[in-house]
């Protein structure tokens, strides 16, 4: 877990997911890389548990695993979104 959420893009991911607290289908983000190292991104959140992945015809929605993540790491996931939205303000891009 700490892994994925090592990588600025995938936090970045994880960041929004947690701010709408819902869904979101991959096309939602608006990354600043190629495709396919988004997918490589998407790929390695889900492999590593943060996220999960569903069909909804013909969009991938994706969500925050947070009650899974605190279940096993209480609070940590917590901490580690908190620290992201510091540095992001510390550095002007909240």
């Amino acid at each position: 877990m700490l892994h994925a959420l090592s990588d600025p893009m995938r936090l970045q991911i994880v960041r929004e997911l947690a701010a709408v607290g819902d869904e979101l289908s991959c096309s939602h983000f608006d990354l600043p890389v190629t495709k396919s190292t988004t997918t490589h991104h998407f790929r390695v959140l889900r492999e590593s548990g943060v996220i999960q992945q569903v069909y909804r015809g013909t969009a991938k929605m994706n969500g925050l695993r947070k009650d899974d993540l605190d279940g096993l790491f209480p609070g940590l996931l917590d901490a580690l979104l908190d620290a992201a939205t510091r540095q992001a303000a510390r550095l002007g891009g909240a």
